[in-house]
């Protein structure tokens, strides 16, 4: 059982900032396991997209499959991350961690035969998109077993949030650099790698052990599920509904409006330097996001006394849709890197916040399942605004494409506002049927 780890001491002269978070007792060995694994997602879905394309000789196929492989990934999400919480990571992520490369490593087999039959492929892309292990989520309900400290939990979903969103960006880097040596089926391999390894690291560290009644998760006093206030028995297990009421709708509308608007980005930069006749432009304006998102994410956590949750959310959210929006007035490519970058600014930060509205809005043995449906919204979002605009693209005037983008952002400020009542017991929001995701 592992034992309760406590936050740094924090008197007058002590600041404690992301040194303290990954100082505390197996952050960093825990961190540096889920980063590992995490990068594998990064690069499987390019090289499985190369190795598909290569086997079959045709984009479309390529397309499909890769498709079918992020929606079984993203919509099954909730559902993998449940079967954390209920039997505890150290039985669920090696299993589901061996399916997954065992069928990466079957569609490279199967694709490096010619005439790779396409629905075979499709099958497996799909098994093996279906069984992608919940990292992310899991890590960030690891942080508040290693940090019960509500200051220093902040600053790690913020340093989590920012180093996710830089292994996305390393991750096509590494496949760039493994396809002139391995091609993309090894490439595909070493992503299958790099996610067993991770997983494996990841649940050999103390503070895997046990269940969702692990030190350091029970509910802080005064929010104990128990009748008057009594602390649950310890080891009981149960499935429970997943609950969080208006909190968790607010977290998970946040998140995938902001999905939305990334989703939507993409391609509107690449069709404004297309139009300025700078096709070059588009790397640095989007990595112009990623600084901002970067700088945006790490200035959250460094912030000692914040305004509250409930504040935050539709203020990040209605800076994202403001900035984005105003990127499309911007006269060529050097003042939309500036906008670009503005708006990345409130990215992060607003996936932080929803992340922390969740971890709280749910009981101990629902926060997996529920940061799952924050990240499968974010995701659904993405991909809902790079389809919706890419039918827009062409058709509408640029800058009415951006406001338009920007308008479901918009839009959810005022629905935040109203759902800014996060307060009360968990006790309560978890017994709200209301809220109930899923059960």
């Amino acid at each position: 059982m592992p034992s309760t780890v406590s936050a740094p001491p924090r008197g007058p002269s002590a600041r404690p900032g992301y040194r303290a978070v990954l100082g505390a007792p197996h952050a960093g060995r825990t961190f540096a396991a889920a980063l590992l694994g995490r990068l594998s997602y990064g690069v499987v879905p390019l090289a499985l997209l190369l190795t598909v394309r290569e086997a079959t000789g045709s984009y479309s196929a390529a397309g499909a499959a890769m498709a079918l492989f992020a929606l079984a990934s993203v919509l099954l999400s909730p559902v993998r991350a449940g079967l954390v919480d209920r039997h505890g990571p150290r039985r669920v992520l090696p299993p589901m961690a061996v399916l997954y490369g065992a069928l990466l490593l079957a569609t490279v087999a199967t694709t490096a035969r010619p005439g790779a039959a396409p629905a075979a492929v499709a099958a497996l892309v799909v098994a093996a998109g279906a069984c992608t292990p919940p990292l992310g989520p899991v890590m960030r309900t690891f942080w508040r077993r290693l940090l019960p400290d509500p200051v220093l939990l902040r600053r790690a979903f913020s340093l989590d949030g920012v180093a996710e969103e830089l292994l996305f960006v390393t991750g096509p880097l590494l496949v760039g650099l493994l396809l002139p040596v391995v091609g993309p089926g090894g490439a595909v391999a070493v992503g299958a790698g790099l996610l067993l390894a991770g997983a494996l690291l990841l649940v050999a560290s103390p503070v895997a052990a046990g269940g969702p009644d692990a030190a350091g998760e029970a509910d802080a006093p005064g929010e104990a599920d128990g009748p008057d206030g009594a602390a649950p028995s310890v080891g009981r297990r149960r499935r429970t509904p997943l609950g969080g009421g208006r909190a968790l709708r607010a977290a998970v509308l946040a998140s995938g409006v902001t999905g939305l608007a990334l989703g939507a980005l993409d391609l509107m930069v690449l069709a404004f330097a297309e139009d300025r006749g700078r096709p070059e432009a588009v790397g640095w304006i989007l990595a112009a996001l990623s600084a901002g998102s970067a700088v945006g994410g790490l200035g959250l956590g460094a912030l000692d006394r914040p305004v509250p949750n409930a504040v935050r959310l539709p203020l990040f959210t209605a800076g994202l849709g403001l900035a984005l929006a105003g990127a499309g007035l911007a006269p060529g490519p050097v003042l939309l890197g500036v906008a670009v970058g503005v708006a990345g600014f409130f990215v992060s930060p607003a996936l932080t916040t929803s992340y922390l509205v969740a971890d709280e809005a749910v009981a101990p043995e629902a926060r997996t399942r529920a940061g799952a449906w924050v990240n499968t919204a974010f995701n659904a979002g993405s991909a809902v605004g790079g389809a919706g605009v890419g039918l827009l693209v062409g058709h509408l005037p640029l800058p009415l494409c951006f406001a338009l983008a920007a308008a479901p952002a918009l839009a959810a400020v005022p629905v935040l506002l109203r759902m800014r009542d996060f307060g009360g017991s968990r006790s309560r929001r978890k017994s709200d049927p209301v809220g109930d995701l899923a059960a």
